[in-house]
């Protein structure tokens, strides 16, 4: 049969597997490297027949997405055989590949613990070392029920009667079985790489109402060196995680015998969102958008008209005054539509661009609440364009531009996918095709790569997920461009064209930072908690050697301050050692000390966070440099913010 591998036709023999296959037309080094084939957007193992009547054939290599998520499902049942190995009787549930590693559910008289997790991995190793073949078969359902009977595997019993197929597919390695449509590895030493992480707790199928498993989860690379630096940057992790950091700065804390899930912003705090949010204001106004607000109900009939009370209902929070029903807004695009009803608006008036720094409310189950990154109450940096179809594309492109243009100010890179749309939503589908292919060719113009996120938009429309990567290469959703033809539908939006006929506009639902919680979560540990001088809450504190020195210290405060600086004074009388050590563990970027020379120079000494010293400086010389500090982020992302 006549095929294309890696972009190559050969010809290759009847009934030959996708390893010989391989060998034929892959140069040696390409081949140890393969993992297993691809045929239809399927993957195959490597053992397996090529389909007779396919044209195209791809390897899947070590380094690839796929291969990567091939040697964790695959390690994953080699954690399951050594955990059924060490403790007999405990039973297997499901064991997938997710994000960043995998897992394995079981049923066992007692929970895992990490003390047991060393002598799992032991167990692994020599099941590795024997390179057990991975086997796959398939059976009929009947006899897939009465081996996992006779194992007494009533999980398995259970998958598959969900199943509901006449077969299925199993796979073998040394004694241990599982259900499993896989593919796999061709043995177990193709796993070189491994580490268990931790154990938790799950339900069965993830109901509370099914039995309580032990979870133990685990990660696998291609190589060592990958592991290694995925494991750096998880203990790295650890240190900068933000609900360690957050409260050690002083920026924030939960209470939870108050509110669970909203946050408490301490003064420190407080002035760094503040900071964001004067930041983001300055650049919408420049970017032509009003500033707008609306309230935080609105009565329960307009959310049924929006179609947010049938699609998203469980999320919301819901109050009853005067006998009728309000919902406390999860989203602010209700408001900003009536704010655009309350007038006639004629083609010259659009595109309307409304901003509002919204709070706004989501129910959010106790047990996904984490820190800032998932919280009930928060403020989204919101913004609804609503505008003429044939300006949709430019506005989308411009929101493109304006959110890769504040990333870069924060020193992110970012990934642009297209959300397609879900199972649960309003709209007709010509309009639903008309919003995707607007996104598509927005991004398409401005010649930025994408990916297609099958099903994965908002009820109401498509939309771009703009996805920034951290310093530790983790990547974080933050920015989204909704396309919206349904809503202006629903609520009767018009305007009056230049033919002196009512049009239906459409609307652009948009957020860059997305949540400030959330963004200011991702910053601390994107920064580790040394923020850039021009979003630290302090920039400078002054530091006395003396009480003698106080009152000049206070003098170079207040002139710092009237020049715009954020500027602190410690005239505690304590050593100097031990103020510089607790203002370097505070993150502040400029520390200031007073002693008797620089009271009688009438200036300071300057030290720097990471422990460099710039010598003596006047208020004067220190303004100019912090506020040079301060300027670099916009001179290298192009942003037109001034710092003041």
């Amino acid at each position: 049969m006549h095929v294309s591998i890696d972009n190559q036709p050969i010809e290759l023999p009847e009934n030959i597997t996708f390893n010989d296959a391989f060998k034929l037309s892959l140069s040696g080094k390409k081949f140890k490297n393969v993992l297993a084939g691809k045929s239809d957007n399927r993957i195959y193992d490597l053992n397996s027949l090529v389909p007779a009547d396919t044209k195209t054939i791809e390897p899947i290599y070590t380094e690839s997405f796929e291969g990567l998520e091939l040697i964790r499902h695959s390690t994953a049942h080699v954690m399951a055989a050594a955990v059924q190995k060490l403790f007999p009787g405990v039973k297997v549930t499901i064991g997938p590949a997710i994000d960043n590693g995998f897992y394995y559910d079981f049923d066992s008289e007692r929970a895992f613990t990490p003390d047991d997790l060393p002598l799992i991995e032991a167990e692994m190793k020599k099941i590795i070392d024997a390179a057990l073949p991975f086997v796959r078969s398939e059976v009929t359902s009947g006899e897939a029920r009465s081996l996992f009977g006779k194992m007494e595997e009533a999980y398995k019993l259970e998958l598959i009667d969900a199943i509901g197929e006449d077969s299925v597919s199993l796979y073998k390695s040394g004694d241990f079985v599982d259900l499993c449509r896989g593919p796999h590895l061709p043995d177990t030493s193709y796993v070189k790489a491994f580490k268990l992480t931790g154990v938790a707790g799950a339900y069965w199928r993830g109901d509370e109402k099914n039995a309580m498993l032990s979870r133990i989860y685990g990660t696998a690379f291609a190589d060592q060196k990958a592991l290694d630096k995925y494991l750096n940057q998880i203990e790295e992790a650890k240190k900068r995680d933000h609900r360690r950091l957050g409260p050690a700065l002083d920026l924030f804390s939960f209470q939870e015998e108050a509110c669970p899930g909203m946050v408490y912003w301490h003064p420190k705090g407080a002035l760094l969102r503040t900071i964001l949010e004067d930041f983001a204001r300055k650049e919408h106004l420049k970017r032509s958008y009003e500033l707008v607000q609306g309230p935080q109900l609105l009565k329960r009939e307009l959310w049924e008209k929006s179609g947010h009370y049938d699609n998203y209902r469980e999320n919301m929070y819901f109050t009853e005054i005067d006998e009728q029903v309000y919902g406390i807004k999860p989203m602010n695009c209700l408001s900003h539509m009536l704010i655009y009803r309350s007038h006639t608006r004629s083609y010259r008036d659009l595109p309307q661009r409304y901003f509002e720094l919204g709070v706004v409310h989501r129910h959010e189950k106790s047990g996904v609440l984490h820190g800032l990154l998932r919280v009930r109450q928060f403020t989204q940096d919101d913004a609804h364009i609503i505008c003429m179809p044939e300006q949709l594309e430019a506005e989308i492109m411009d929101v493109v531009r304006f959110a890769a243009d504040i990333f870069s100010t924060f020193g992110f890179e970012y990934k642009i996918a297209i959300s397609t749309r879900p199972e649960k939503s309003i709209g007709t589908d010509e309009d639903w095709e008309r919003a995707t292919n607007a996104l598509i060719q927005a991004v398409e113009k401005l010649k930025l790569p994408y990916k297609i996120n099958a099903g994965d938009g908002a009820f109401y429309g498509p939309k771009i997920d703009i996805r920034l990567t951290d310093a530790l290469e983790r990547e974080w959703q933050c920015s989204t461009v909704q396309c919206d033809f349904t809503l202006p539908e629903r609520f009767d939006l018009s305007y009056i064209g230049s033919d002196g006929a009512k049009h239906r506009p459409v609307m652009v639902h948009r957020a860059l930072l997305g949540s400030l919680e959330r963004f200011i979560g991702i910053l601390i540990e994107h920064y580790a908690g040394a923020f850039p001088v021009w979003i630290a809450p302090v920039q400078a504190k002054i530091l006395t050697v003396t009480e003698a020195h106080n009152e000049f210290a206070e003098q170079i405060r207040k002139e710092l301050t009237s020049l715009g600086l954020r500027v602190e004074a410690d005239l505690r009388n304590e050593k100097l050692g031990f103020k510089v050590r607790e203002a370097q563990l505070a993150k502040i970027p400029y520390i200031l000390v007073i002693g008797d020379q620089e009271k009688a120079a009438g200036g300071v000494n300057v030290r720097l966070r990471n422990g460099d010293n710039l010598g003596f400086k006047t208020p004067t010389e220190l303004n100019l440099l912090i506020r040079e500090d301060a300027a670099k982020p916009f001179k290298n992302g192009g942003m037109t913010y001034s710092f003041s």
